[in-house]
């Protein structure tokens, strides 16, 4: 299988990737993108150091100079590129220990996907087909940290409320590097767990989508009678939040919240709303002021189709905020903020703001491995599209009386993903269970 994928360049160190292909992979960037030089970011995993030279040795050999933030995480890189022509993170996000990959960005933090790049560096590398360079370039330390922090730490409205307590799992992650400097002296009682970085993820996996990764955090909010919890990913772009009950609320839930908390200063905005995402969110997003806009699943496309309309937040199942005031890009830190400004000002627990968004009966994500995924979702719409809403932005979604459901493919992996909505759990639970022996072929 192919490192180079639909939204980054992952895979197994050395195995899949090593110091000769980051080489490589770093004058192909430079070629392709033509840019004279790259601000270049890296998390806690073991292979970092050695990735980042091998890259950074490519991008200064094809004549581009390197702009080194050194170890960060990746909402950090994309505030240091916010204005410059080319940023790259050495990341593997939440995969294993053992991966290691990049994800690239041309100018103001735009990402490169497979269909806007990815796959043409990878016919560079193939052929090696680099372009020739009359110049070598230049490795620049920067130190971006103070003013990341002071940035993100700006969005805080806290010194009037309540001193809330959040406990916060780095999952030994990037975060470590960057949110005690964003955290502390702020008006809440922080508690860290799992901050220290360490690319070996010694305490659980950096994934908050996995429940047995929710478990050590969900124990120690119920412990230290905590407001709050946010459980971080690998390299900090994504978080899940954990209520005062040590229960999970779901992304799409705490995306709704969080456009209200942001609607105050942006009445009229535009919000983006991942078309998996309850009926709650599109609603609440009007009662509060602001434009709901369904998008489909994955970064590049939320990305552009948040700068096709100017849009102030978007919120992804997947536990991705996005931010208008952070270059349309992902912020784990400033959606911890915006959640603690509300639940300050507003005096009401963590399980009360979700409450109301959890008017409808959510099925999750569930997947499904399947021969024909073309044939699954002609089958699904024969069977419902005469009788509801049909649109194909992402897959296949049908909104039906009293239900809806939403069937794709996963971009990153072999997967047919269904979700699935209706009014109550009984509903719910008999329409999943419809549409799941359609698509299991019973």
């Amino acid at each position: 299988m192919s490192i180079f994928k639909a939204y980054d360049i992952r895979g197994i160190v050395p195995d899949q990737l090593d110091e000769a292909l980051a080489y490589k992979i770093g004058r192909a960037y430079v070629t392709f993108l033509k840019c004279d030089r790259v601000v270049v970011g890296r998390d806690a995993r073991a292979s970092a150091d050695a990735m980042f030279e091998a890259l950074a040795r490519g991008i200064t050999d094809q004549g581009a100079d390197v702009i080194d933030i050194g170890r960060s995480d990746t909402p950090m890189l994309y505030f240091s590129a916010r204005n410059e022509p080319a940023a790259i993170m050495i990341t593997a996000s939440h995969n294993p220990p053992a991966y290691n990959g990049f994800k690239m960005c041309r100018e103001n933090s735009i990402p490169i996907s497979g269909d806007t790049g990815i796959k043409d560096m990878e016919k560079i590398v193939l052929a090696e087909s680099f372009a020739a360079s009359a110049r070598k370039g230049e490795i620049v330390k920067k130190d971006a940290l103070d003013e990341f922090a002071a940035f993100t730490r700006s969005f805080a409205r806290l010194d009037g409320g309540r001193k809330l307590k959040v406990v916060v799992d780095g999952a030994n992650g990037a975060c470590g590097y960057t949110y005690p400097k964003i955290f502390d002296g702020m008006n809440i009682e922080y508690i860290p767990l799992y901050m220290e970085p360490d690319g070996t993820f010694p305490n659980h996996e950096a994934n908050p989508l996995l429940d047995e990764n929710l478990v050590d955090i969900k124990k120690k909010v119920l412990e230290t009678g905590a407001d709050l919890g946010a459980a971080i990913d690998g390299d900090a772009d994504r978080c899940m939040f954990i209520d005062e009950r040590g229960e999970t609320v779901r992304a799409d839930v705490a995306g709704a919240i969080i456009a209200r908390d942001l609607l105050k200063t942006s009445p009229g905005a535009a919000v983006l709303y991942d078309l998996r995402s309850t009926s709650a969110a599109a609603e609440d997003i009007e009662t509060y002021g602001g434009k709901p806009v369904m998008c489909r699943v994955g970064h590049a496309f939320i990305k552009r189709q948040m700068r096709e309309h100017d849009a102030v937040f978007a919120s992804e199942l997947s536990g991705h905020f996005y931010f208008k005031a952070h270059n349309f890009t992902e912020s784990s830190a400033i959606a911890l903020i915006c959640m603690l400004n509300l639940m300050s000002e507003t005096g009401k627990k963590m399980s009360e703001l979700a409450a109301p968004v959890l008017r409808y009966s959510h099925s999750g994500e569930i997947n499904f491995e399947v021969a024909d995924k073309d044939a699954v979702l002609k089958k699904l719409e024969d069977t419902y599209g005469a009788a509801g809403r049909v649109f194909h932005l992402d897959g296949l979604s049908v909104e039906l009386d009293g239900w809806r459901f939403n069937v794709r493919a996963s971009n990153t992996e072999p997967l047919l993903r269904l979700n699935l909505e209706a009014a109550d759990v009984k509903e719910m639970e008999k329409k999943k269970a419809e549409v799941i022996g359609i698509i299991e072929g019973k």
